[in-house]
């Protein structure tokens, strides 16, 4: 049976389609992302060196002649018609004529302006502008709701969707809704079957070819992300981005409701259940709910009388991961729990309450 991934539009996001589709735990797609925000980066920049007369005197190629120029642009008004200026050598049609010499120089290669740290050239002064900033470190667009900042406003407009939760794209086939036009495209291809990559080894199907080469390193084991500060490895660009946060302290997801911040988005969705009281995890024996998903998995385990976390000290185990830890302070004989009066320190905190009583 062959299995389909789809990306999704948070963090970590791949769904895995059996006939029909179920959602699983939801992050930040990189390569998606990167890709939305080039195109509005490129839009901003096309705003901006419009108003510019910052353009290159060189050959002229148009399949409007110049006596036709005037007319062309008027009848282009009267009509719509949005394609008056076409290239020779691609036959792109543009609607102004400065946009087609700007296009030109992709063919000519004809780029004035050279960035003095590393030497890559540019046609346009803006494009210059924006490139400085890799170099310089500038992040001049900043998020007003988290402080978050970054070097290109297109950035911005696609990290801004994670505080407004819009999702405007909505597919006309299963009613799912995206907060990118990008990743609904990319959605589409599951209903249509187009573009799947394949894995050889295992079977699994993906409609994103960044998605197949991230799968494929499960089976190559292969980790090229190295974090600088304490040699770890990941597989997954987006897995690294979210360790990183882990030295600098960046936690960029923030609650609106009690102010309390998360380095991950998953972790921030699972947090906005408590405010809004959903519970969406039900447990299929009994029927309890709850708001986060590793919650209901430990609650099965009373049912399954699994117990996975086994102290390798005294062989005893836990069905839950805080529990042993907890139970490790027997061996270790830690005292985290420290009284502010006297400083007489406790195993466990119920031990610190009720030391506690004795100053009040």
């Amino acid at each position: 049976m062959a299995f389909i991934k789809e990306e999704n539009e948070d963090v970590k996001i791949e769904e895995v389609f059996i006939v029909k589709q179920e959602d699983t735990e939801e992050q930040t797609d990189f390569v998606m992302l990167k890709k939305e925000s080039e195109v509005l980066n490129e839009m901003e920049e096309k705003d901006e060196y419009e108003n510019h007369d910052d353009f290159i005197p060189g050959e002229q190629t148009f399949s409007c002649s110049q006596t036709e120029k005037s007319s062309s642009r008027k009848r282009a008004q009267n009509t719509g018609t949005k394609s008056c200026f076409t290239c020779q050598q691609c036959e792109m049609s543009f609607s102004q004529h400065k946009k087609l010499k700007v296009h030109i120089r992709n063919h000519t290669e004809e780029k004035l302006r050279t960035c003095q740290q590393c030497g890559k050239r540019f046609a346009h002064k803006v494009s210059l502008k924006r490139h400085m900033r890799i170099h310089t470190g500038e992040k001049p667009y900043i998020c007003p709701q988290c402080g978050r900042s970054f070097t290109q406003p297109g950035n911005l407009k696609v990290h801004m969707s994670v505080h407004t939760g819009q999702k405007p794209f909505t597919c006309q086939q299963c009613g799912k809704s995206f907060n990118r036009k990008g990743n609904l495209n990319c959605h589409m291809r599951v209903h249509t079957g187009d573009s799947l990559f394949t894995c050889q080894q295992c079977g699994t199907s993906f409609t994103q070819k960044a998605t197949f080469y991230r799968h494929i390193r499960i089976h190559t084991r292969e980790k090229p992300y190295t974090c600088q500060q304490c040699g770890k490895s990941f597989d997954q660009h987006e897995n690294f981005q979210v360790h990183l946060r882990l030295h600098s302290g960046e936690k960029p997801y923030t609650c609106l409701h009690c102010g309390k911040s998360f380095i991950q988005k998953g972790h921030f969705k699972d947090h906005m259940r408590i405010h809004s009281g959903e519970r969406r995890y039900i447990c299929p024996q009994c029927d309890k709910s709850f708001n986060q998903k590793r919650h209901l998995e430990e609650h099965i385990r009373i049912h399954t009388g699994e117990k996975p976390f086994t102290c390798e000290q005294c062989g005893k185990s836990f069905n839950r991961k805080g529990i042993l830890n907890r139970h490790m302070r027997v061996h270790t004989d830690e005292k985290p729990f420290k009284c502010g009066h006297c400083g007489m320190s406790f195993k466990y905190k119920v031990g610190l309450k009720y030391h506690m009583s004795i100053h009040i």
